[in-house]
């Protein structure tokens, strides 16, 4: 069965099923998504990349960031709950007594700063001598 081409609802023109190029889902014409510039080569529409994705901001970077964040401290939240039994520590002579999940967190921060401060210190020399022999310097 054919579509109609003239009526009330019809612009006179083939019908176009919404999800087609050039029609939004509610079945509008869209605008054309890219524009000719003067040389004739063709660039996205603003706020758009070059596939016709909508380009990302440090909004939606900061977005991500966040989710993730609540993601992690909802899981070091069940670890703690699941590992709150308290351990004996035994550490060059001194002893006590602490909640595991403690523990295992501040072992696991140490770990963290014994990698983190020397490749802080190791970046900073090499930033320095980068301003050193870098006419100009770095910016």
């Amino acid at each position: 069965m054919s579509e109609p081409t003239n009526g009330p609802y019809s612009s006179g023109g083939p019908a176009q099923e919404p999800g087609y190029p050039g029609v939004d889902p509610v079945g509008q014409p869209m605008p054309d998504a890219a524009a000719l510039r003067e040389d004739g080569h063709s660039h996205p529409a603003p706020g758009f990349n070059e596939k016709g994705h909508v380009s990302g901001g440090r909004v939606s970077g900061v977005w991500v960031g966040l989710i993730a964040t609540a993601i992690f401290i909802i899981l070091l939240i069940i670890f703690i709950a699941q590992n709150s039994r308290r351990v004996s520590i035994h550490f060059f002579g001194w002893h006590g007594l602490f909640s595991l999940a403690l523990t295992v967190l501040l072992s696991a921060v140490v770990g963290i700063l014994l990698v983190a401060i020397p490749g802080s210190l190791r970046i900073l020399q090499l930033r320095r001598a980068l301003r050193k022999n870098v006419p100009g310097g770095m910016r």
